[in-house]
């Protein structure tokens, strides 16, 4: 997600030695994906996002791959698993700005869109820790902004429409390849991943023209259907959940989630951890309208 442009060189500087040791770590994971974590037991978890994997918007935003048990998703989760008695050693591979793969980047820069900074595919998913067995993914809100930035600056203008269905078939492809990479990393790890809020209605949106609203409804409800049809994870429907469409979820920016939205996120992640069943997205609801 977006983020002050003092963050960005920091994280530059900081992705070549991304969690030393990190990338190293001994494949000691099952070979097939685990099931709740037992009652007691140690939790290597490892956080794939952007800025929302630092608590950007939250009241203690930590640096990029900073264990700094901040007020972002990632630490509300942490604190609540150690309530419940578990052990964790927790991994923040988020890079602000980042989008989903290099394809989104050179997206962003044919189309004058400055700021983006990294990608998922690239600079996190190589650094998954082998030992890891909870992994979370949040992405996507930077390559909706992407796809509407470069509308605005005259891409697809024959039909936008199009251009945007052709972005979201790009990012299924790039997402399934994502999570075959992690997989491919820690393949005893319960994935658990975290759809988009219908960016058009978040309060960053409010004042938009209709038609990036348009853009960026049909852009972030897209790109939801395709992370909710990944299979073999757990998904936090945030597409679907109407607390996500109160202003109060949402920092001053009205883009990043504040302490009330992360805490949202990080309960619903520890249910998607801990229980043996977790309901599936909703695949139409009103928000999606």
């Amino acid at each position: 997600m977006r983020i002050h442009v003092a963050l960005y060189a920091l994280a530059l500087f900081l992705v070549g030695s991304a969690c030393k040791g990190a990338g190293d770590a001994s494949p000691t994971s099952p070979t097939t994906p685990s099931g709740p974590p037992a009652a007691g037991s140690t939790i290597v978890y490892t956080v794939v996002g952007a800025s929302d994997a630092i608590g950007y918007g939250s009241t203690k935003v930590c640096a990029p791959f900073e264990d700094c048990d901040g007020t972002g998703y990632p630490w509300v989760a942490a604190r609540q698993l150690r309530s419940q008695g578990f052990t964790i050693d927790m991994t923040p591979l988020g890079i602000p700005s980042a989008v989903i793969s290099p394809s989104f980047l050179t997206l962003a820069s044919q189309w004058g869109i400055g700021g983006i900074v990294g990608t998922l595919s690239e600079s996190e998913a190589p650094f998954v820790r082998r030992d890891s067995t909870i992994v979370t993914v949040f992405t996507g809100g930077n390559d909706v902004n992407v796809i509407t930035g470069a509308l605005a600056n005259d891409a697809g203008s024959a039909n936008p429409n199009a251009f945007i269905d052709q972005q979201v078939a790009l990012f299924a492809t790039e997402f399934s390849a994502l999570l075959s990479t992690i997989r491919g990393r820690a393949p005893g790890a319960r994935i658990v991943v975290l759809n988009l809020p219908n960016m058009s209605k978040v309060p960053y949106r409010v004042n938009s023209q209709a038609l990036l609203k348009s853009w960026a409804h049909r852009a972030s409800v897209g790109i939801t259907a395709a992370i909710n049809s990944t299979p073999n994870v757990r998904v936090v429907d945030l597409m679907c959940d109407p607390r996500f469409y109160v202003a109060s979820t949402f920092s001053a920016d009205g883009f990043h989630p504040s302490d009330a939205g992360y805490a949202i996120m990080g309960a619903e992640i520890v249910k998607a951890i801990t229980q043996a069943s977790y309901p599936a997205p909703q695949s139409s609801c009103a928000q999606m309208n």
